[in-house]
């Protein structure tokens, strides 16, 4: 046997998203708060723009 051997099926991608199925929603979530945050911030300087043309 070769020394470099490595089992193609050790820690790969694939095999933890098989084996943990619950990954691919906290990411979804952590998403959603990042959206969220973007149109706070959005908002934000849309009405600091306002402010300062009319203001």
């Amino acid at each position: 046997m070769a020394e470099n051997y490595t089992d193609p099926s050790g820690n790969t991608e694939a095999f933890r998203a098989f084996a943990n199925p619950e990954a691919a929603p906290a990411e979804a979530a952590s998403r959603t708060g990042l959206i969220i945050g973007a149109a706070v911030i959005a908002t934000v300087l849309l009405a600091l723009a306002t402010w300062l043309a009319f203001g």
